[in-house]
This record gives structure tokens, sequence and C-alpha cells, in this order.
């Protein structure tokens, strides 16, 4: 049943017809066809304990449609975006770990880019605080994983002391394979709610970890981004930041566990599938490092 809230909307030109969109792990995703022709509708509240705000994602999307890499917003209003619909294929694990170099110039390209077209109150997003809030709320909240919280601080502390110098960008810090979609032509980037000033290394080892990229196409992805082949201590420094990006990936499930009910999302499954993968990432850092972690 199509939900009131959708039908509602002032936006739609005739009878809307709508279909729900799979994937949205915090969000409730539609696909709504009017007369005027295909919309995707997001609806979502506030999110605290994501450091999630509908305002800052809005002017996002928006800066980042205006930059040339989003879909039109169509409307907004609270807990509600109408985004223009791409025709296009939402690429997979595969796809995006087959692609390193493309996928390295447009990061580069929307780092650089995108301070141009953001405004209003600068929103930082560091892995290692995120990590650390986390944690605080898994306790609060009386998590079941909160037991471990003593071991994820400390992997996330010796994670964020690999880390090297570089200059400031601006990062989607959210590049999960479904984000990336394909219309034939070029590459689109959708899903704004964690965007804000960062360092190149999470998207980069956020979308290398989430595509299970093997070492040759990290290292192509690298190479591509920063124009020359990285000096030991930035494949240190990004290596480590694949492991940070699982962690706080699998800590996202944690307290999602606790905060939301996207339909069909069992996050605490999701949780153990990255501690899964942050397990193997750990390991090959220690093999290639010579370096012990937590």
């Amino acid at each position: 049943m199509i939900p009131e809230r959708i039908l509602s909307l002032p936006c739609w030109q005739g009878e809307p017809r709508a279909e729900p969109l799979s994937g949205g792990l915090s969000n409730e995703i539609w696909k709504v066809t009017d007369a005027a022709g295909r919309h995707v509708v997001r609806l979502g509240a506030d999110y605290p304990c994501h450091h999630v705000s509908r305002a800052r994602e809005l002017m996002t999307t928006r800066a980042a449609h205006q930059a040339g890499f989003a879909p039109a917003v169509r409307h907004a209003e609270p807990g509600v975006m109408v985004t223009e619909f791409i025709t296009s294929q939402t690429w997979t694990r595969a796809e995006v770990a087959a692609s390193p170099e493309r996928v390295a110039r447009l990061l580069h390209d929307f780092h650089h880019r995108m301070p141009l077209f953001v405004s209003g109150e600068a929103s930082l997003f560091w892995v290692f605080h995120v990590i650390r809030d986390y944690a605080r709320t898994l306790t609060e909240g009386g998590s079941r994983f909160a037991v471990r919280n003593a071991a994820f601080l400390a992997l996330g502390a010796a994670l964020e002391a690999a880390q090297v110098p570089l200059p400031i960008v601006f990062a989607h810090n959210d590049l999960l394979p479904a984000n990336f979609l394909d219309d034939g032509t070029r590459l689109w980037l959708i899903d704004y709610e964690y965007a804000g000033f960062s360092t190149a290394l999470f998207d980069l080892a956020g979308v290398a970890s989430n595509a299970g990229m093997d070492a040759p196409q990290a290292r192509a992805l690298l190479c591509t981004y920063f124009g020359a082949e990285p000096a030991p201590a930035l494949m240190r420094a990004f290596d480590a930041m694949q492991c940070a990006s699982l962690l706080r990936e699998a800590m996202w499930a944690m307290v999602s566990e606790l905060h939301l009910a996207a339909p069909g999302v069992d996050y605490g499954a999701y949780a153990l599938e990255n501690l899964s993968a942050l397990r193997d990432a750990c390991a090959a850092f220690t093999d290639r490092h010579g370096v012990s972690l937590p």
C-alpha cells in the first residue's frame, strides 16, 4: 500500500503510481510515476544517533546536482525528499571493484568540486570520532554489542594513529556500491546523509573495502587518485582506513539495531557480516605492514 504521506505530496501532476525500491538500510524509498515522469521519494527523519540531518542532506544533494554528480531535487519538505529518477544500473560490488580508475577519477572530481557548491555551516566527518560516539551510544542504549566497546575503541585508536596528514576535501562518506548509478554514459552518486568535509582516504578506503577490492585494484585506485605510486606511509594509512571503514559500518549496524527499523533489514546480521570482513582486513594489514592491531 502506498503511504498516504506520498500520495498527499503537492508536487504530483495527475494521479501518482508508486512501487517500493529495495536497498535502503535506514530510509523508506519509493519510485513514483506521474504525468511528468518518474521520481524517487525518500522518507526519513533526522537520526541524531547517526549524526544525520535531513536539512543538511537536502542542501548537499542540491549542491551535488549543481556540481553535476546527483539527480535533481524536485520537491522537499520535512521528512521527504523527491528527486529525479535516473534510468540506470545500480552497481554491485564486482562492478565497483572492476573499475578502480573510473571510481578514482569520479571521487577526485567530487572531492574538489563540491566545496564550490555546498553552503551553510560546515559539517565535518571524522570516522574515529564516529567510532567513539557510537561506543557511547551502544553503552547508553544497553546494546548487546556494548561488551565489545573496549576492543572497538582500542582498535580505532590504533587505526587513527596510522593516519597521515592530507588536505581536507568534501567527501561522500558512505560509498556502498548501491550508491553508484551507471546510466551507460556516466556515473552518478546518490545518498548524501553522511557527506561532509573529511579526508579523501575515508572515501577511497570505504569504496575499496565495501567493494572487496583486491590489492592490485586498491593500488590502481590510489595511483589514479593521487597521480603517483603511493608512498609506504600513505599505503599503511589507507589499509588502516579500510579497517576503520569496516569498523564504522559494523558499529553503524549495532547502533541502528537500537534505533532504526527499516523494512526487511537485519541490523544484527549486518553487524556480524562487517565484523567478519573487519577481521580479514585487520589480518591483511598485519601481513602487509608487520604491525599487530589490538
